[in-house]
Formats: C-alpha cells, sequence, structure tokens
C-alpha cells in the first residue's frame, strides 16, 4: 500500500515550551494506525500539528506526497482530513441535521460520498433526532453526530481524538463497530484512545508516544508480544 500521510521528524511548540521532539510516522492508504500513550505525551499535539491548527517549527508534514505542514486547518480539511475531535465540539445550537449539511462538501468527487442517507444509515439515531438541537443530544448521540460531520467531508483520512472517551459500554461498542465498517469500507484512519482491546483488534499498526516522541512502532500482534510496552508507557 502507498503512503497517504507521512510525519517526518516535527518539532511543536507551546511557545517557549517544546512538546514535540522529532515525532515521525505513517499512515498507508486503507490503513488504520493508532498513537497510544499517556495523558500529555503528545498525542493531541500531533493532531493539532498535522490538522493545522498549530504549525511545526521543523519537520515535514506530507498527505498524498503534498506538503501540508503549516497550512491553515481549514485548507488541511480541504486536502481531504477529516477529524474528530477530542471533546466532540458539535454546534450546540444547530439541529443535527444542519451540523451534518454545514460541513458536507465532496471536491475530490468521489464515486460514493458520504451523504445525509447515508450518515444516518450509519448511526440511526442521528435520523431520528435529526430536528434535535445539538446541546440537547446524550454524549453518545453528540459523538455519533461528531464522527457523522467528518464523513461529510468526504475525508481521505481520518481522525479521531479519544472518540470513545466518557460514553457507556454499549455507546461505546457502536463507535468501535462504526470504525470497523469504515476500515472495512477502505477509509484510512488514526485513531487516539485509551482502550487498548479495541485498538488491537481495529487498528494495523500502532506508534507509541512518550515525551514528545514515537518510542515504539508495530502491528498488533507485535505489541501483543511485548506486554511489558504497555505497562511502561501506557499503564494497562
Amino acid at each position: 500500500m502507498s503512503t497517504l500521510l507521512e510525519v517526518q521528524n516535527i518539532e511543536t511548540c507551546y511557545g517557549p515550551s517544546q512538546a514535540l521532539f522529532g515525532l515521525s510516522f505513517e499512515v498507508r492508504e486503507r490503513e488504520v494506525v493508532t498513537l497510544i500513550g499517556r495523558n500529555g505525551m503528545g498525542k493531541s499535539t500531533t493532531v493539532k500539528t498535522v490538522m493545522g491548527m498549530m504549525a511545526p517549527r521543523r519537520g515535514a508534514i506530507r498527505l498524498g506526497g503534498q506538503d501540508i505542514a503549516g497550512r491553515a486547518a481549514y485548507l488541511v480539511a480541504r486536502a481531504g482530513v477529516g477529524l474528530v475531535p477530542e471533546g466532540r465540539h458539535i454546534f450546540p445550537n444547530l439541529t443535527v441535521r444542519e451540523n451534518l449539511v454545514a460541513t458536507a462538501s465532496n471536491r475530490r468527487g468521489v464515486a460514493a460520498p458520504w451523504t445525509l442517507d447515508r450518515v444516518c444509515e450509519m448511526f440511526p439515531r442521528l435520523k431520528e433526532r435529526e430536528r434535535n438541537l445539538g446541546a440537547n443530544l446524550s454524549g453518545g448521540e453528540q459523538q455519533m453526530l461528531a464522527i457523522g460531520r467528518a464523513l461529510m467531508t468526504n475525508p481521505r483520512l481520518l481522525i479521531l481524538d479519544e472518540a470513545t472517551e466518557g460514553l457507556a459500554p454499549l455507546i461505546r461498542g457502536e463507535i468501535w463497530s462504526c470504525l470497523m465498517r469504515l476500515k472495512e469500507a477502505g477509509l484510512s484512519l488514526i485513531v487516539i484512545d485509551k482502550n487498548i482491546a479495541p485498538l488491537l483488534r481495529l487498528a494495523d499498526r500502532h506508534f507509541i508516544v512518550a515525551k514528545g516522541r514515537v518510542v515504539w512502532g508495530g502491528t498488533s500482534a507485535q505489541l501483543q508480544a511485548k506486554p511489558e510496552l504497555l505497562s511502561e508507557y501506557v499503564g494497562v
């Protein structure tokens, strides 16, 4: 599989405080990759840097071979990177339907694009609540809406930052089933989550992030064979 996203030796700072120290990883076409590690190790900063919310001081970020490092966030989104952010950040004063159509686009001319009907097929609850304001949804419904909103941009790569955090077990199961369906459909994913067991079932490769660097990368089988890595770097 060809490389879709290449993150190479990026360094990112919050003012005088450096958060990423030469961090590198890549995502191939049709691949699911995870970034795992303890809180505060640089995972969300990596997402912000890839998405253009923060500019790297050094390093390269390429999507489909094109340099996107330091581009404005809306240009990164237009290039084909979708984000389901930590905390969801849906529009509370818009209805479910309005949240979904607000971001809808098919700039790349995808033959079978994500549409309102297709998202509601993935998440029937959104169809039931399409006239409700975002603020009136449960946490699980808001998470489904955040995923659906990102899919409506028809991304080449979808990034999910803590997609199951704070959700009830039944809802978490629905989210994991959704991600498996997206994988089977061939969408490339970067997933950040604290639930290791479903990540091991879902992902093709994992990258452990510690102190702003990738300290290990490998497959699910390789990670399961090294439980000491999870104990040292993730705490499980």
